[in-house]
């Protein structure tokens, strides 16, 4: 009979139950999953929204990463199910099925260890002063404070690892930082090939993700067709290659995901409070945090949303003036009262050969220097924000899953860039939703004819206003 008390369960809305490996279970000096899964590093993600800002807009979309990245160590482990033969085809020097699963769990389970509050908008507001981005403060914490813990993980709820092996969480810290941040000569082909399940187009990371939020916002039950990405998927001597019958489940992915960005990421009004919150945060983060996270690893253990919202909530009783005013801001951001409005939006379609970086739409200060050339002289002193906030279809290449997947062919049986095929091809490479937000609605129609006189004359053919 199967000993139960190895392995612990959680119950998750999309995968079922997720298993891991309980502390009872343990041989002399051996770590179990739950031990890294309960520790304050991972537990503190509890405190730390999924959806950045959005919550505040779609009410139910109150989830977590730490949910998150329980719902990714899951995928991982179907991830090497489907995958582990084909590696080990590919690089006969390949650990054991064990191992490498175990690797990839943990690297899905500890991606986003390094998340500050806010997420992503952390990092642009706030690590990136330091040179950080939550990727490389993640793999220090893995590193400094992580790593004698995973190197005494043996096993997964399934398999467990050869004698002799030991996790390596350098390896780790590998997986879970985008392409740029290491060499991959250091690094093994097999680990290299595990890569793309991080950072490549369809990733453990991504895939529950897309499904998540799109379960928890309301947008979808059922967003894609995740066994039939994962059951047409292979590695291959070229990398992660999907087979031609999975290419629809594929593009479905992609199209979903897009969707996603369109409808709830940058939704009109989470991006308008992502710019009240960039404003407030700007002058706001001296009193926050003592300096570079590196320097304050215990600090910034306990910095997360609940501990930042409770905070900034008091500033208004503060003695100190700077602090009282940013309060009363504060306070307001809390009952949702956003001083920015959309007034007008255009929708941007990047193709392959079109260069979005030389378009004026790149950056919010060449588009907004641009549209108030556009305004009637009264108008141009208007206060106004400009956000064209962009979203990569599919890597180009200059893009972080550039490169690491890649499409088999059937009827030739070769294995070929997905640019091949017709129907990946007509995907568009990226595209910014331009938007222009005001305080109030009273020069909406003056705003939108400036857009339009601009992308008239920028030279781009096709806009959509979607």
């Amino acid at each position: 009979m199967k000993d139960l008390r190895t392995e612990s369960l959680s119950h998750d809305p999309l995968h079922g139950y997720i298993a891991f490996t309980s502390p009872q279970g343990n041989a002399p000096g051996e770590v179990a999953e739950r031990q890294i899964v309960d520790h304050p590093w991972v537990q503190r993600l509890r405190q730390i929204h999924q959806l950045q800002t959005a919550w505040w807009v779609f009410p139910s979309a109150e989830h977590t990463r730490f949910q998150h990245v329980l719902g990714a160590m899951h995928l991982a482990s179907r991830a090497i199910d489907a995958l582990y033969a084909s590696l080990a085809e590919v690089c006969p020097t390949v650990p054991s099925f064990g191992y490498v699963e175990s690797l990839t769990r943990l690297a899905a389970l500890l991606h986003d260890v390094g998340h500050g509050p806010f997420g992503h908008f952390f990092d642009a507001h706030f690590l990136a002063d330091y040179g950080l981005t939550h990727e490389t403060l993640g793999s220090e914490i893995i590193r400094r404070e992580l790593g004698d813990l995973i190197r005494g993980v043996r096993r997964t709820p399934r398999h467990r690892l050869n004698d002799g092996e030991t996790l390596d969480p350098e390896q780790i810290a590998y997986l879970i930082t985008r392409p740029g941040g290491f060499s991959d000569e250091d690094h093994p082909r097999w680990l290299r090939l595990l890569r793309s399940l991080f950072s490549g187009l369809y990733t453990v990371d991504n895939m529950d993700f897309v499904l998540r939020d799109a379960y928890m916002s309301g947008y979808s039950a059922r967003a894609f067709d995740l066994d039939r990405l994962l059951h047409y998927s292979r590695f291959t001597s070229e990398g992660l290659t999907i087979h031609e019958r999975g290419l629809s489940a594929l593009t479905r992915f992609i199209a979903v995901r897009a969707e996603l960005f369109r409808s709830i990421y940058f939704h009109r009004t989470v991006r308008a409070i992502d710019l009240s919150l960039q404003e407030l945060f700007a002058e706001s983060k001296p009193h926050l945090f003592p300096g570079n996270p590196l320097d304050h690893l215990d600090e910034y253990q306990r910095l997360t949303e609940w501990s930042l919202l409770v905070e900034v909530a008091a500033w208004s009783r503060d003695d100190d003036p700077q602090r009282r005013a940013l309060g009363d801001l504060w306070q307001r951001l809390l009952r949702r009262e956003v001083r920015w409005k959309m007034a007008c939006e255009r929708t941007i379609v990047f193709g392959p050969g079109r260069s979005e970086m030389a378009s004026i739409f790149s950056s919010e200060q060449i588009f907004g220097a641009a549209l108030r050339e556009q305004l009637p002289a009264e108008l141009r002193d208007l206060p106004l924000r400009f956000d064209p906030a962009r979203h990569v279809y599919r890597p180009g290449a200059h893009t972080p899953a550039a490169g690491q997947n890649f499409l088999y062919d059937a009827a030739t049986e070769t294995i070929r860039p997905l640019d091949d095929r017709e129907l990946f091809r007509r995907i568009p490479m990226s595209y910014r939703i331009c938007r222009i937000y005001a305080e109030d609605a009273h020069h909406n129609a003056a705003l939108a004819a400036a857009m339009d006189r601009l992308i008239g004359s920028s030279g781009i053919d096709d806009p959509t206003n979607m």
